[in-house]
């Protein structure tokens, strides 16, 4: 197999623990999880000129999560919740690169806020707070470690998902406080709680484009481990 470049998108910080200027991160689970599956990982900044050039150089992209939300007004809402927190360059770049990437039909794995991201891009619409908006036992964020699971997760069949994890179910990690509300256009949903806070969604048509709440790349569960090698699989194509 071929060892495709995985474009992997970055947090940005204005915190100066790091430095008194703003500055990018990114967990090394991300980088080392495309490693071990046969990618090749580059991580992207947010440099919107570049977009073009990213999507002519990537054979696959991950959209991380992160402490932080996507603006309501993308989904022609206002800010109802004051546990929403924007971060505007970021969003505007991710969302950006993400059309482009669907319009060329290169591969998709959205992580977390990814998800969520991925679904305003395609039309659709978030709760701004889980627990301000939807009657819940469950604790999507989550107070144990994040490299342990939460939670579990029902997979329906007769998705792209279903095929790749091979199971009906699954033990997830879980670290947000918002969710899918209405889907986006071409969407489907492939994976819900409990409690029915949409879990997974993806593409109908799109060659691999995959959105996960939870994150995959703890390699809790056999399935995220699946989902590496499926996404990683699918960005070799024509590499």
């Amino acid at each position: 197999m071929s060892h495709p470049i995985i474009g992997i998108t970055l947090d940005q910080e204005n915190k100066k623990s790091y430095s008194v200027y703003p500055w990018y991160a990114a967990r090394k689970n991300y980088a080392s999880s495309v490693s071990d599956f046969g990618g090749t990982p580059i991580f992207l900044p947010h440099e919107i000129n570049q977009i073009k050039k990213y999507s002519k150089i990537i054979n696959g992209l991950i959209i991380t999560g992160g402490a932080f939300d996507v603006n309501p007004n993308f989904y022609g809402e206002k800010i109802n919740s004051s546990k929403v927190l924007l971060k505007e360059e970021r969003t505007l770049f991710e969302y950006k690169l993400t059309e482009l990437c669907i319009e060329k039909n290169i591969p998709i794995l959205a992580i977390c806020g990814g998800e969520q991201l991925l679904n305003v891009v395609l039309g659709g619409s978030l709760f701004q707070d889980i627990n301000d908006q939807i009657s819940t036992d469950i604790e999507h964020e989550q107070k144990n470690p994040r490299n342990e699971g939460s939670h579990k997760i029902k997979i329906f069949e007769n998705t792209k998902l279903y095929s790749i994890v091979n199971t009906k179910q699954m033990f997830v990690n879980s670290a947000h406080h918002q969710s899918v509300k209405k889907l986006g256009k071409d969407l489907l949903v492939n994976a819900t709680c409990s409690d029915g806070v949409i879990e997974g969604i993806e593409h109908k048509s799109h060659k691999f484009c995959l959105g996960v709440q939870w994150h995959p790349e703890f390699l809790i569960d056999q399935g995220d481990k699946n989902i590496f090698s499926a996404f990683i699989k699918a960005s070799s194509i024509n590499v």
